[in-house]
Order: C-alpha cells, then sequence, then structure tokens
C-alpha cells in the first residue's frame, strides 16, 4: 500500500557524513546521500541560501531532495555548509567571506563529486547559493545549474558571460513574488546567457515555502527527464525526520534583518 510522501518524510538511502577540505586549509562539514540498490545515475551538489540570513545545507529544499531524490529518481545527493556555517549536521570552519573565499568551498564539492566518480554532476543553488554557482561552479567536470530564486546580487556580468560561452545549459527558477528578482526582469538579465531558460513560478516566494516539489520535479526533469514528474506516495518503508530545529529557521531564512540570537543557536 502506498503513503503519501509528506514535508518530513525520509525515503531509503545510504547517507554519509562527509568532510570536504578547500584549498585554503578548512574543513566544510556535508553530506552525501546516494541510492541504497543501485548507482547513482546523476548527482545533484546543492549550494545553500545566504548564512548569515538562515541558509545551511539543510534549508527545506535539500533537505528534501537528499530525502527523496536517491530513492524516487536514482540522483546523488551531495550537500554541504560553507565556510562558517552551522547547521544541526554540524559547523563548517572558517567565517562568511561574501562570496569571495566560498570559491573554495564550491570547488571543493565539486573536486569531491569528481574525484569519487559521481556521475552528471549538476549544481542547484539557492538565492546566494546561485550567486556562488554563476561565480565559480562553471567547471569541466559540471554539466549545468538550476538557479532557485536567483538573486544576481554579488555575481558580475563577466560571471554570465562565462556561462555563456560555455554553453552549458542554465536554468533559472523564479517565483513571481520573488523579494529580490521577479520574472521580468530574471528574463531580460540572463538574456546575457543565450542558453539559459527563464522559468517564473506562479505564485511562488523567495522562501519557496509550498513549492517544494516544484523545484524537485524541475530538477529531474533536467537530471533524470525519463522519471517524469515525482510521485507524491511511496510503496516502500519510510521515516519521519524531526524539523523541530528547523522551524524558525524556515521562517527567517531570507529576511532583510539577522535571525534571533536563540536561532542561530538551534
Amino acid at each position: 500500500m502506498s503513503t503519501p510522501i509528506k514535508a518530513n518524510s525520509v525515503l531509503p538511502a545510504t547517507r554519509t557524513p562527509l568532510t570536504l577540505e578547500t584549498a585554503d586549509g578548512l574543513k566544510l562539514v556535508a553530506e552525501l546521500s546516494v541510492p541504497v540498490d543501485r548507482d547513482p545515475v546523476a548527482t545533484l551538489v546543492c549550494v545553500h541560501p545566504l548564512p548569515t540570513h538562515g541558509g545551511m545545507m539543510d534549508s527545506h529544499v535539500f533537505r528534501k531532495a537528499a530525502y527523496r531524490l536517491p530513492a524516487l529518481a536514482g540522483i546523488a545527493v551531495l550537500r554541504f555548509n560553507t565556510r562558517g556555517t552551522e547547521s544541526v549536521q554540524g559547523k563548517s570552519e572558517g567565517a562568511f567571506d561574501n562570496a569571495k573565499g566560498e570559491r573554495h568551498d564550491v570547488a571543493a564539492a565539486i573536486e569531491y563529486a569528481e574525484f569519487h566518480d559521481l556521475p552528471r554532476i549538476w549544481l542547484l543553488g539557492w538565492s546566494f547559493g546561485t550567486d556562488l554557482v554563476l561565480k565559480y561552479g562553471c567547471d569541466p567536470a559540471v554539466q549545468g545549474a538550476i538557479l532557485m530564486s536567483p538573486s544576481l546580487r554579488f555575481s558580475q556580468p563577466a560571471d554570465l558571460a562565462v556561462w555563456a560561452e560555455s554553453g552549458k545549459p542554465v536554468v533559472a527558477l523564479v517565483p513571481e513574488f520573488d523579494d529580490y528578482l521577479k520574472p521580468p526582469e530574471a528574463i531580460e538579465r540572463f538574456k546575457a546567457i543565450p542558453q539559459a531558460e527563464v522559468l517564473p513560478i506562479d505564485g511562488g516566494k523567495h522562501l519557496w515555502v509550498g513549492n517544494a516539489e516544484r523545484a524537485l520535479d524541475e530538477v529531474v526533469a533536467r537530471l533524470t527527464p525519463d522519471v517524469g514528474p515525482l510521485p507524491r506516495t511511496w510503496a516502500g518503508p519510510m521515516e519521519y525526520a524531526d524539523a523541530s530545529a528547523y522551524a524558525d529557521r524556515t521562517v527567517a531564512a531570507f529576511a532583510d534583518v539577522p535571525m534571533p540570537q536563540a536561532d542561530e543557536s538551534a
């Protein structure tokens, strides 16, 4: 009998805590989730939102990607905390560096995936993470990029030009009511990457609350198109994660004011 997949449903996968080592000597907290019973057919490297405002490897869409995609689509999911970022998984060494030193963090994740022969590497950036992907993600090992709520706040025209020259696919998922970059402006600005696809998300907001499934469906459509939209039920074993530690962080994740101190220590 199939059971509905809920927000905190955890489907079977082999989940391994990792330590990524950067070129400038930092150790980053990470996790790799892969299918239990088969080799992965593609790899998703998740680059999280702004850590000074609650972004982390455990931000809700990325948690759901790790919970679901290995079992439902055969996709390996690599998540990591950038320098100085803390979540329930642990705290990475170093300190937030305004999208400068983070270049080494992105490189460390890509290098891990490449060195361990993970197949067909794609990057999934969210908010601040989209800027890191645009600035530092156009690596020979990377097949393409998916950008959730791109803000274009840290990336520069030269960064977009690199992706344009590469010809690699870039998909921008732009919520209708995004706080930073709405679809009409996004369409204009991403003309700098001729192959970029801008998808307006009707009714969507920067937080993606209530739209995580849409994001994951768009990921699967690029990485494993033969799978189709993800099923909303599961007939196999299922566990449920305790998300209480993330409740306040989910709400405050992208606010333009710092989170309360109590949330920072959660």
